[in-house]
């Protein structure tokens, strides 16, 4: 199997992009690229079995319906609600609460804060894949799906909180090499320990792997009309050593 992990930025000097190849022993990171533009990206999602992108699939349905609302007259404000409270449903998705309800990280605002730019990226790459005949689902059955490094970090048990600063970046990857001695970052370690972006797209790729064995969230039924639209994050939910597991 060969997975893939996308750190997504808005332009692309801050997207980081790995692929890593499994074997009955493990996984080698085989490639990692900074900088990468969309073709390069797309050429990974492509060849990849699965690949994990960290960035918002889309903004909240409710957020749509509000724009969409004030667009053509006047928004329906509720009276006996406050404000702080019925605005956190326009900035944050099904998928980010439930995110933040489990591991107590609450994912960055698509509709609020400056990763709206990457997710526009993000929706125009979707739309790429899908007009060359791959199958794109927001839900994470298709070709990509949506991954969060920090919280994935958090749940397997390594440093999450303030890991992308030099001195603690250093200590995610020892712990990272102690903790999945089968995972070889082979001549990549020194970007790695350098650079946090592509950290973060090795951790994408070996999200996209829990997510292609089966071992990530994905939406419960009652949500996954809503999941289909705004995205759903997919969180592992077995140990890290799990990923090995399987063929």
């Amino acid at each position: 199997m060969l997975t893939a992990g996308i750190d997504l930025a808005a332009e692309p000097p801050r997207t980081a992009v790995a692929w890593l190849t499994w074997s009955s022993n493990g996984a080698q990171v085989t490639r990692l690229e900074l900088g990468a533009k969309d073709d390069l990206l797309i050429e990974a999602i492509t060849a990849a079995t699965k690949t994990g992108i960290d960035c918002p699939f889309g903004w909240p349905v409710k957020f749509i319906d509000f724009i969409t609302a004030h667009r053509t007259g006047h928004v329906t404000v509720p009276q006996d609600v406050p404000a702080l409270i019925w605005r956190h449903d326009l900035t944050h998705r099904v998928t980010d609460q439930a995110v933040e309800a489990r591991t107590g990280r609450r994912p960055l605002s698509a509709s609020a804060d400056r990763i709206g730019h990457t997710t526009m990226r993000c929706a125009a790459l979707l739309s790429t894949l899908a007009a060359q005949g791959h199958p794109v689902d927001r839900r994470g059955t298709g070709a990509a799906v949506e991954v969060y490094p920090a919280a994935t970090l958090r749940l397997w048990n390594l440093p999450h909180q303030s890991y992308k600063r030099p001195t603690e970046l250093n200590v995610l990857v020892d712990r990272l090499k102690r903790e999945a001695p089968w995972l070889d970052l082979a001549g990549h370690e020194a970007l790695c320990r350098t650079s946090a972006d592509a950290t973060d797209a090795v951790i994408c790729a070996l999200a996209a792997r829990a997510a292609a064995l089966g071992l990530a969230t994905t939406p419960p039924p009652e949500h996954s009309e809503t999941a289909a639209a705004e995205g759903w994050i997919a969180l592992p939910t077995t140990p890290l050593n799990d990923l090995i597991q399987a063929p």
